[in-house]
């Protein structure tokens, strides 16, 4: 096992830097970049305070190029390209980035004057509580009503409550959340919740218990809001892992040798339905930490990850977005290999090296 985990990490590293590679030329070739991006900021001060000077009975005289007609001088353009690398060759600055990263020096963000890693962490806290809270909710809700309705197979409970998990699934997550707003968070009918961030204005003044409610008031909506597409595959998922336990051989001659059911259920088929669900927990926690909170950040105002990688994105923001896409894929990488390595650690026969070979 020793073997497979060694070169399951020497893997990782051409994944990653074809991963950045790939992303690097993707973005380059991108239009709008961040000198057109402060440029265009330069040139919306520039037309505000020619504005403001011809209100006042000014003139602004127009002479040179077109940028220079506009205020920005070509000289002032060369040390913005200086200021952002973009002098070197794009070879140089893929290499130069890797470097870096190998050390996790992730630069500093292009408009927000902080460090690429002081912006991760003051966001990181955020995602986390979302993700894992979202992980727990959906993983006590569906492991025993999958169990439930492997137990109760075609019934009347079985029907509807896949029904509900399936209407649930349908609903896209960001739909449910403006719903939820409408309905609990003073939109129209009820205001129970509130609708900003995870803590109130005076969060620091509260006694420990009332900090302690105050953060589960405000995460309520958003996590909701996150599970609710979750429940339906690991739902079935656990439901029908159970289902093919036990109708094993094994489960038979156990309720032959006088067995109760309880003791069968739990005894012998719990630990074998439960194989694919626990292993596939990591790969479960990467799509509710990076892929289903954006959306859910934005409207319930998160300052988290995703939310922090869209505005990168928009702003073009270059050491941020290819900052924090390296974080996720080594985190994505990491939970892969922890996800092999639960199979092995929940059933001892899976020999991961052995097919390999």
């Amino acid at each position: 096992m020793a073997r497979y985990v060694l070169r399951r990490l020497l893997l990782m590293i051409p994944t990653l830097l074809g991963i950045m590679l790939l992303n690097f030329i993707i973005v380059q070739a991108a239009p709008g970049g961040p000198i057109d991006q402060m440029l265009a900021r330069f040139e919306g001060l520039s037309s505000q305070a020619s504005t403001r000077m011809e209100g006042g009975g000014g003139d602004v005289a127009a002479s040179g190029d077109s940028r220079g007609a506009r205020g920005i001088p070509p000289a002032f353009i060369e040390k913005l390209e200086a200021q952002f690398g973009f002098d070197q060759p794009a070879h140089e600055r893929f290499l130069g980035m890797i470097a870096d990263y190998a050390t996790f020096d992730f630069g500093e963000s292009f408009f927000r004057d902080e460090p690429v890693t002081t912006l991760m962490l003051e966001r990181l806290p955020v995602s986390i509580s979302l993700g894992l809270w979202t992980t727990l909710v959906v993983y006590l809700i569906s492991i025993p009503l999958g169990i439930r309705k492997a137990l109760r197979h075609g019934s009347r409970f079985d029907i509807w409550s896949s029904g509900l998990v399936i209407v649930g699934y349908a609903i896209p997550g960001f739909l449910f959340a403006i719903l939820l707003i409408v309905l609990f968070a003073g939109g129209s009918y009820w205001d129970l919740f509130p609708l900003r961030g995870l803590t109130s204005s005076d969060f620091d003044e509260l006694s420990v218990w009332g900090k302690v409610k105050d953060y589960l008031w405000h995460i309520t909506l958003p996590v909701i809001a996150s599970a609710i597409g979750s429940f339906a595959t690991l739902t079935m998922l656990t439901k029908n892992s159970f289902l093919d336990e036990i109708h094993k051989q094994y489960v038979l001659t156990a309720r032959a040798k006088g067995a109760s059911d309880r003791r069968v259920l739990y005894g012998h088929v719990f630990r074998n339905a439960m194989l694919i669900i626990i292993a596939g927990l990591p790969a479960a926690l990467i799509g509710i930490f990076f892929t289903g909170s954006l959306l859910i950040e934005v409207i319930f105002s998160l300052n988290g990850l995703g939310l922090l990688g869209f505005e990168a994105v928009m702003q073009r923001d270059y050491p941020v977005i290819f900052g924090t896409l390296f974080l996720y894929t080594l985190i994505g990488l990491v939970l892969k290999l922890i996800s092999d390595l639960t199979y092995v650690w929940v059933d001892p026969r899976i020999d991961f090296e052995t097919r390999e070979s």
